[in-house]
């Protein structure tokens, strides 16, 4: 189960200046920052995220903005909230990590209360993918799977 702290081993000074063998940074694709104010809609995203085999993460947006630089994920999950402003604060580091590295991870999936797509908002262009709220198991679960895998691909050209 996902806890709202990074799991003990975990490489504490692991920083920006990390770097794989390309000058970029080294993304953990295995690891996936779920991001959202209700600690139930995290943990019943962490679930689906253990299903996929991937590692969960748990965080609130004012605590993953410290988080998300540290552990430098594959896949970074966003509860919108009623508005889809709740994780707004978290964009910033998203896009960092992804000018560092110099590629579109972390992947980004919004969990939105609202239909389409999030042109209108600060997310534009960030956000990989969009599932509506109340999601199921069956909505969510191929989305985290596909992403990931598209980071993956991305990584081996």
């Amino acid at each position: 189960m996902a806890t709202s702290r990074v799991e003990p081993g975990f490489d504490h000074d692991r920083t920006l200046t990390a770097r794989d063998g390309s000058g970029g940074l080294s993304p953990d694709l295995s690891r996936v920052l779920v991001v959202g104010k209700s600690q139930i809609n995290r943990i019943v995203v962490s679930r689906i995220v253990e299903r996929c085999g991937l590692k969960p993460v748990s965080e609130t947006p004012v605590t993953a903005v410290r988080i998300l630089p540290l552990i430098f994920p594959g896949l970074v999950i966003l509860d919108g909230g009623p508005d889809n402003r709740d994780c707004e604060s978290v964009m910033a580091g998203i896009v960092a990590l992804r000018r560092v590295s110099g590629r579109d991870v972390p992947a980004v999936i919004l969990l939105s209360n609202r239909n389409g797509s999030p042109d209108s908002l600060a997310l534009a262009g960030i956000v990989g993918a969009v599932v509506s709220k109340p999601f199921t198991t069956e909505q969510l679960q191929p989305v985290v799977e596909r992403l990931p895998k598209q980071a993956r691909s991305e990584s081996l050209r």
